[in-house]
């Protein structure tokens, strides 16, 4: 019997399968609203067989977003525009998930086919704001964040995650990784601060734990809350694995269900990418925290993504760029691995 499709559930949901969709930025929004390119993109992957569908990162507010083609939820008309999509991959048989998102210091950057750099104001951009006034490397300089602008960040989260539950979905994801607002507030790297949010590891990790517990403490207990990180910076005097397992003990305490073990975005840096090279950061913590996981990172053979889970390094795996080339990888990775698949009628002349 396959693990990797059987059921997960966390609290009330149950997810069909362990083959996660990874949010991935498709930079294709107006004012933040999504539009039939994020119906079409997402719902494909819902009617391709995955078990769970995450948006792409979604700021809970205007400075949040990476670009300004970002999607966001900080108002009616976009949550209505998720609320269609959510409807379709529901009626594709999967579950809904959201990331919710603020790029801090990576925010107002330019589309990756653009160019790498900033927007300028002249051209739509906006200043950015950050744990500290420290720069990303080719990126605008930001704002520190003063007590009043981080509550409200906190506060923006807890609105964002009340919203998404009125779009309709199942399932949240805090992203805190790969260099963004809340994992710069982890990182040494980038949190310069010497004040009740910086310095020492607890202080660092201060306003995910408030974050988390405003998303908590905004939605019902019967919601999961997934919270993503980067596991390590891949730099010496950067966040490491050790801090992610202490990281990862904390967020089982404080009510999140799953942690969703990513690497890397906090600093220019050369990472030893291979096949399954960020497997052993959803294993260790997994194992050392207590807490589930989700593996990532060049993950593409169905053989490869059973293993993960079977052997237990991690309770499901997320796919992204595998999905991109073949949206319909579930299904013929559960032909592979000689599973029923649930294919839809409409396409029932093609199953395998």
């Amino acid at each position: 019997m396959s693990q990797l499709f059987s059921p997960i559930t966390l609290r009330e949901v149950t997810v069909r399968n362990r083959v996660w969709v990874s949010p991935m930025c498709e930079y294709s929004a107006t004012d933040g609203v999504p539009n039939d390119w994020h119906l079409v993109h997402l719902g494909s992957f819902a009617r391709g067989g995955v078990g769970l569908v995450f948006t792409e990162a979604t700021a809970v507010v205007p400075e949040g977003r990476i670009s300004p083609a970002d999607t966001g939820i900080w108002n009616d008309e976009q949550q209505q525009a998720w609320a269609r999509i959510v409807s379709f991959i529901h009626g594709q048989g999967a579950t809904a998930g959201i990331q919710l998102a603020h790029a801090g210091r990576k925010a107002s950057s330019k589309a990756p086919w653009e160019g790498r750099g900033f927007v300028s104001d002249e051209d739509g951009g906006w200043e950015p704001v950050a744990p500290s006034a420290v720069a990303f490397p080719g990126l605008r300089s930001p704002r520190a964040l003063d007590a009043d602008g981080i509550a409200r960040v906190v506060r923006a989260f807890g609105d964002a995650a009340a919203r998404s539950l009125d779009a309709g979905f199942d399932v949240l994801e805090i992203h805190a990784a790969h260099g963004y607002l809340l994992h710069e507030f982890l990182s040494p790297l980038s949190n310069r601060r010497d004040d009740e949010y910086g310095g020492s590891f607890e202080n660092r990790v201060r306003l995910l734990l408030e974050v988390v517990a405003e998303v908590r403490g905004r939605v019902p207990s019967s919601v999961p809350v997934v919270v993503r990180i980067s596991a390590t910076d891949w730099h010496e005097d950067g966040w490491k694995a050790d801090d992610s397992v202490r990281l990862g003990r904390l967020l089982a305490d404080a009510g999140v269900d799953l942690v969703d073990a990513s690497s890397g975005g906090n600093a220019l840096v050369d990472i030893p990418v291979e096949p399954g090279y960020q497997v052993p950061f959803a294993r260790r913590i997994r194992a050392e925290a207590g807490i589930p996981t989700g593996a990532v990172g060049l993950i593409t053979e169905p053989k490869q993504a059973e293993e993960i889970v079977a052997d237990g390094s991690a309770d499901v795996v997320l796919l992204a760029r595998a999905l991109l080339r073949d949206p319909h990888w579930a299904l013929r990775a559960a032909h592979d691995l000689g599973v029923e698949a649930d294919w839809p009628k409409q396409y029932l002349r093609a199953a395998l």
